[in-house]
């Protein structure tokens, strides 16, 4: 038996018809390498702003200096704190912040909070710049708080980092005003 050979023209087609397979393969890995790189690139972003996110609301808080609560009928009807940045803070926008109130009775949430300088006058800037800057946060709570009763202030800042403050009446009210 005696084998036949191709022609050369068929020589031919068979290695163009190789080439374009070669050449299909390389635009599809190509496609497929850029497919990943765009992946790529927006996970990094995305992880970039959720570690820096992270880090602000680590970062980032609100000390509570001083609390006083204003006494009326042997009860405590509004809740004021003073309060500054904590070391390390970015600055901090208390017209941005929000507080949840929690006491056993109620439940409430504050998002547009009475900012004060702290001479009691109203404050036109309720940015905590500087760790010396000190700013009142006026609190009303839902029911006036009786001699001996709880709550707890969860202050929200705009970046999401959390400060929790606990007021606790004293058990026998005097005076017009009481550390809380």
């Amino acid at each position: 038996m005696k084998l036949q050979l191709p022609e050369k023209a068929d020589r031919g087609q068979v290695g163009i018809g190789t080439l374009i397979i070669f050449i299909a393969l390389v635009l599809v890995a190509a496609v497929a390498a850029g497919v990943l790189v765009t992946t790529a690139d927006q996970l990094q972003t995305r992880a970039s702003d959720t570690g820096t996110d992270a880090q602000a609301q680590v970062s980032n808080q609100i000390d509570v200096v001083s609390a006083t609560g204003a006494v009326n009928s042997n009860e405590v009807d509004t809740v004021t704190l003073v309060v500054k940045k904590s070391p390390g803070s970015e600055s901090i926008d208390l017209s941005e912040a929000t507080i949840q109130y929690t006491s056993d009775s109620d439940s409430q949430t504050f998002t547009n909070l009475t900012v004060q300088n702290t001479d009691g006058t109203s404050a036109s800037d309720t940015v905590l710049d500087d760790t010396s800057d000190r700013k009142q946060i006026v609190v009303t709570p839902p029911t006036a708080l009786s001699e001996g009763a709880s709550a707890s202030l969860d202050i929200v800042d705009q970046s999401g980092a959390t400060t929790t403050y606990g007021v606790n009446v004293p058990d026998v009210l005097t005076g017009s005003y009481v550390k809380v």
